[in-house]
This record gives C-alpha cells, structure tokens and sequence, in this order.
C-alpha cells in the first residue's frame, strides 16, 4: 500500500477549506491545509463579514431619523468617521482570522503558508519554499475573484476585493453591476452619505432572483437617491483633474470620485496546475465535479467557488464538511440539495429568499397558487419611512407543498433562515398556517397570509 506525507492536502483557506480539513482532522486524517493569503478567504477578509459591517455602519442615519418619532430628542449631528470605522473592522477581521488559523492547528492540521501547485493525482508541490507533499486526497478550495471587465482605463476601478482598504469615503460613487453585490455596496455607501450613481448592463436589478422583489428593491433604492442608469456599461475611464471620468456605452459621460465594479466572479483556478494534472475544467475555468465534490481524477476534489455551483459561503462550508464525513468518516451523506439554499442579500431593505423563483415554478408546476402581501412594517409606519416589507410565497396547488419563498424588508435574512428549514422538510402551506402567528412581528404576516 502506498504511504503518503498526508492522507488529505487541502488547496485554499478559505471556509470551505477549513471546515474540510478540521472535520477531516478530527476524523484522525493526517491533513495539511495550504494558503498563500489570508485564513478564512473572501468571505472574512474581503466578502461578507466587512461587508456586512459596512452595512451594519450604513444604516445609522435612517435610525438616527426614526428615532425622533420615538421621542429622542436630536442633538448634535452625527458624523461618520471611515478611519475610524476601517481601524475597527481591521481588527475585527484580524481576529476572526486568528481564529480560523488556530482551530486548524488545534485540530491537528498542518497550516502551510505558501502558493500550492498541483504537479500529479497525489503530489502538490509549495512555489515559494520548494517542497513537494503528497497526499491520498487533495481537495481544491480556492474560491474565487473579481471579473474585470476589460476597456480603456479599467485599471483606474477597483472591485471589491480594494474597496474594505479605501483610505477615504469617496463623496461620488459609481457602482457598476446590476447582482447582489453591486446593490449591496450601492446601499453602503448611500447610507453613509455618498452621491451614488449605479450602471445596470440589462433593464432590470437581480437578474435570477424574482422579480417582484427586485422591482420593489429599484423603488426603494430610488427613494434613496440612488441613481439607476439601465442598459449601461462603462466604455472607458479616463483621470482629470475632479477624480474619474467616465463613458458609457450611451453617450453619457459623468465624474465620480472611485469606480467600483461588480460585474461578477470568477472561479480561481489559475496557477494552480490543473491542465498538467488532467483536472478537467469548464470553459468558465471551474472545475468539474460530480455530486460529491469529485473531479475526474478519483483522488482530487473540489469544494465551494471554484465549482461555479452555488457560489456562497456556507455553501462550500457544508460541501467541505460533507466531504470530510464520507472520506474520513465513513458516514453516508446525501448531496446538497441546491435548489433549496437559502439567500440573503444584505440592500436596504434586505433581501432573503429559499427555494423557486415565481417563473422557474410556473414553468414545472401548472396548478401554481402565488400568496403576497404587501405592507409597511409597525416600526417604520410609526416613523414615517415610506419602506415596505414584500412577501411572496409559492404554493404547489396539487401537493400543497410549499416551493418558494421570497421576502423584502427589515431583518427578513434572519427570518429566511427558518423558513429555509421548513422547506428542506418538504412543508406544507397547511402546515404553514396551522403555526400560530407570534405578534406582533413581520414573521406573522408569513403564516397569516390568505389566498
């Protein structure tokens, strides 16, 4: 039988990656994790959690406004200080990375800060220190990065990998991108004060979400002042002497202080030896797998982003646990059901939905029954905010089975989560209204809704 140095070489510290070398490690795998960058990947250190403090830092003023209709009397008016918020999120994110790395080392795992390259079925060879580690599995969590589009002057944008490390908040701001992401960071920085212009390259925001919540959203977005600019794309971006001026692919030209483009993802595969190993790929560069995560070389893996599958975070947390158990547990573990993942999306309001979309459901289900309620919500009615929560649900009218649920409005990514539990047990919508209703809450308006 042959001896490797390890039975598992994981490639890439990100979530995904950890988790599959942790649960592995504890399962008694002889494991090494390889990271040429930061622990914890995109999403601690250049994705969701800054991101998400950004928007916990966003949202002040409008609480500052609506605390006057609960009678705080306003005072001086507040400042937002960006060193001060970049100071505080820094050491956030050192901290959490400090954790990850010393969970991996607790569990036994060998950490290897180096740029790891795939030379055969079982061997990986570190660029920068030269050493060559062999494994019985290799897994491939490498995540992924920022697509660039390309034109004159792209290199004067930034994506969102730079825009956590801005050393100041620019006053004028476009977003380009129509995804998640881009009405993500175009709420950010209109809650904190910026004049924000946004290009959508199609007629409408969240191309494959429903779009009832996306509609909704551009209208709450509107309100804000943010500025939506549909079927443009940027041609080029030239500097002068007032920041950045921009061309579009309409004619229009506007000067904005940063470009911040969030025009997709792409899976990061290069470098790392896939070709030379046999590793087949995708034309998008992800690479393939089947159910469990498996490439065509039975001993290579791949987890998360880099399979272009469902590209979140938690995604590839349970993708890379999954594998550890079956590989080194000996546990039967199911594939992932992906059409049942629950989605935020962290705009104000927010987003969260699991299961179906209305079209994707009409196309599969001709008894379709389409449940929504429209409303403003008990706090912001009393402060006199014009937002609205939206609640679709989507009902199989032959089974009763409830197969899409798609929320807007204040703290609905919370309430998807648990909604996203019914769904994986196959809920009804009789099950669904036999709950009682917890008031007074926006959850209620879910179990309460008629027709």
């Amino acid at each position: 039988m042959t001896q490797y140095d390890k039975d598992l070489l994981v490639i890439g510290g990100g979530s995904g990656g950890v988790r599959a070398a942790r649960i592995a490690a504890q399962h008694g795998a002889r494991v090494a994790i390889a990271e040429s960058a930061n622990f914890g990947g995109t999403c601690v250190n250049r994705g969701c959690v800054p991101k998400k403090l950004m928007v916990y830092a966003s949202r002040f003023p409008e609480q500052f406004r609506a605390s006057q209709a609960f009678g705080w009397a306003q005072g001086e008016p507040p400042r937002f200080d960006w060193a001060h918020f970049l100071l505080r999120k820094d050491a956030e994110i050192a901290r959490l990375e400090s954790i990850y790395e010393r969970n991996l080392q607790s569990a036994g795992v060998e950490t290897l800060a180096d740029h790891a390259e795939i030379v055969d079925a079982h061997t990986v060879r570190l660029r920068d220190s030269g050493r060559v580690v062999s494994a019985g599995t290799i897994l491939v969590a490498t995540g992924g990065r920022p697509s660039v589009p390309q034109f004159p002057g792209n290199e004067l944008a930034i994506t969102s990998d730079e825009v956590f490390h801005l050393s100041e908040r620019p006053q004028r701001v476009l977003i380009v991108g129509g995804g998640y992401i881009a009405v993500e960071f175009a709420g950010i920085f209109a809650g904190m004060g910026s004049e924000v212009t946004q290009f959508v390259r199609g007629p409408h925001l969240l191309r494959g979400f429903d779009q009832d919540i996306a509609a909704l959203l551009a209208t709450h977005m509107e309100q804000r002042h943010i500025q939506l600019r549909y079927g443009h794309e940027v041609r080029r971006i030239d500097q002068v002497a007032g920041g950045l001026q921009v061309s579009a692919s309409n004619g229009d030209v506007l000067e904005v202080d940063a470009v911040i483009l969030c025009t997709g993802r792409q899976p990061n595969t290069s470098g790392l030896g896939l070709q030379s190993a046999g590793v087949a790929t995708a034309a998008d560069g992800s690479i393939v797998v089947d159910d469990f995560g498996r490439t065509n070389i039975d001993s290579i893996y791949a987890i998360g982003d880099v399979t272009n599958r469902v590209n979140l975070t938690p995604v590839a947390i349970r993708e890379g646990h999954a594998l550890a158990d079956r590989l080194f547990g000996g546990m039967q573990v199911p594939p992932l059901n992906y059409g049942l993942v629950p989605t935020a999306v962290f705009s104000t309001p927010e987003i969260g939905v699991v299961g179906m979309t209305e079209a994707a459901a009409r196309a599969q289900f001709p008894a379709l029954r389409v449940l929504t309620t429209q409303f403003r919500a008990m706090g912001q009615a009393f402060a006199g905010s014009q937002e609205q929560v939206f609640i679709k649900v989507l009902v199989d009218g032959t089974t009763d089975r409830v197969l899409g649920m798609h929320l807007l409005g204040d703290g609905v990514a919370e309430m998807i989560q648990l909604a996203g539990v019914a769904l994986t047990a196959n809920a009804t919508w009789s099950d669904f209204r036999a709950t009682v209703a917890l008031h007074p809450t926006i959850a209620e308006e879910i179990v309460t809704l008629r027709g």
